[in-house]
């Protein structure tokens, strides 16, 4: 059955959905928050990121929200279910499944959380110093996707943060940045599985009474938070107000750089290679490219790239080759410009810019078409089991439907996505390959370190 939508009388959407398909006795829920890495104050990069963390009070915590002590999580298990939560470049997201009759209590959970936020500066430095593994521990293709991003979209750089400039944020100024940013109009609360909607929104309407309120930019301002004001103050009442795209329009990071191909500064790497990028259709505005991009990054990255580093060329051999279309590989998690990346290992004696030749030449292979219908088969089937398989995630479900909201506006929702793969033409992939042959691209190389292997 089709998701039933409601609005707070405070603006907060609620989008709840129940059927046969999913698991019985599981309920999941998902906050999609739109605040993400692209809010972050300047010279505070992981602000949101930090938010994020900080929404977990843990048990025995000094600051923690929750009055009996126990942190969410340790409150989610002990229901028999789990958490988690994603920043991303533009939303947050928080994702919970438990059994279906705890739904109550982790709903007031969220609830509490969200009402009760309030960090200390104690719980602030444990959380910036666990961020700061998190980025260390972070692998590669993060780097080279940060450098392509930072390289097309000046301004731009990943949610994860950068200890530096975290290390000496205040709890004022996280609170300023919280109360900004997770208001009710701006935020989603999904919910599906083995549930009753009208009993969901009546708890909803309950616990959710005076979550996400509003807090005028002038109490902030007051408080002395005014860096962080001034970050919010051009976007943040027109995302209030539901264009959520249209506050990020302006910013540096909006449009693609217009040099055809920009050099970006070597980065160490295991083994020799090359990072190729290049920017993705509006994935709203331009939907159709967007997908065939996505098909296009499964036939380089399945068939067309692999074949070729098994074989020779003209003297020069790529050792290995890996495409992804948004960032890992997430490709419409984000309405946030993105970018398809290219790794290619080079063998000994092969130039960077040889490898970039090669990559070339098998774009051009497909740009000059047809692609074969098998092939284009076997790419458009692939990421249909992909799909198929996190559609039966309760949780992958629920964050879908938040982030379409909040996100996406106009889409007809995720159970529209197949039909639209399907739609994506072998004519269409052509024309995306012309389009990473004839727009901006980054090139990076990769250099192995003394003492790695070569």
């Amino acid at each position: 059955m089709s998701p039933s939508v409601s609005v707070l009388p405070g603006g907060l959407r609620v989008c709840v959905e129940s059927g046969p398909q999913y698991g019985r006795g599981l309920a999941a829920v998902a906050l999609t928050v739109a605040a993400g890495g692209d809010d972050d104050p300047a010279g505070r990069h992981g602000t949101a990121h930090l938010v994020e963390h900080l929404m977990f009070p843990r048990s025995g915590r000094e600051g923690a929200a929750d009055p009996t002590g126990e942190g969410y999580a340790a409150l989610v298990a002990g229901a028999g279910g789990v958490c988690n939560a994603e920043t991303h470049r533009d939303h947050t997201v928080f994702h919970t499944t438990v059994p279906a009759d705890a739904l109550p209590d982790a709903l007031a959970w969220e609830a509490r959380r969200l009402l009760g936020f309030a960090p200390t500066e104690d719980v602030i430095r444990t959380e910036t110093d666990v961020i700061g593994e998190e980025i260390r521990g972070a692998g590669d293709a993060g780097r080279y996707w940060e450098s392509a991003l930072g390289a097309l979209y000046p301004g731009s750089r990943d949610s994860f943060g950068t200890p530096t400039e975290l290390a000496g944020i205040t709890a004022g100024e996280v609170e300023a940045f919280f109360r900004s940013h997770y208001t009710a109009r701006r935020m989603v609360l999904s919910v599906v599985g083995d549930v009753d909607p009208a009993g969901v929104m009546a708890v909803v309407g309950e616990v959710f009474a005076g979550v996400g309120e509003v807090h005028p930019v002038e109490e902030a301002r007051a408080a002395g938070e005014t860096r962080v004001v001034e970050a919010v103050d051009a976007a943040g009442e027109a995302r209030a107000a539901g264009e959520i795209r249209a506050a990020r329009e302006p910013r540096a990071a909006g449009e693609p750089r217009a040099p055809r191909e920009i050099r970006t500064a070597p980065l160490p790497a295991a083994r020799p290679g090359v990072a190729v990028g290049h920017p993705l259709p509006d994935p709203v505005a331009d939907r159709p490219a967007y997908l065939a991009q996505a098909v296009l990054a499964q036939v380089l990255g399945r068939s067309r790239l692999p074949a070729l580093a098994r074989s020779a060329r003209d003297g020069r051999r790529l050792t290995s080759a890996t495409v992804t279309c948004g960032y890992h590989g997430q490709w419409l998690a984000s309405a946030a410009p993105d970018l398809t990346l290219a790794v290619l290992g080079r063998a000994p004696g092969t130039e960077a810019g040889a490898a970039v030749d090669i990559w070339r030449s098998v774009l051009r292979a497909i740009a000059d078409g047809p692609l074969p219908e098998a092939e284009h088969r076997r790419a458009v089937n692939s990421l249909l089991v992909a799909w198929h398989r996190q559609a039966d995630s309760l949780p992958t479900r629920a964050v879908a439907l938040g982030r379409d909201a909040l996100l996406l506006p106009g889409s007809a929702g995720p159970d529209a996505l197949p039909d639209e793969l399907r739609r994506t033409t072998p004519a269409e992939v052509a024309a995306a390959a012309r389009a990473l042959l004839e727009g901006p691209v980054t090139v990076t190389e990769l250099a192995p370190q003394k003492g790695t292997v070569g």
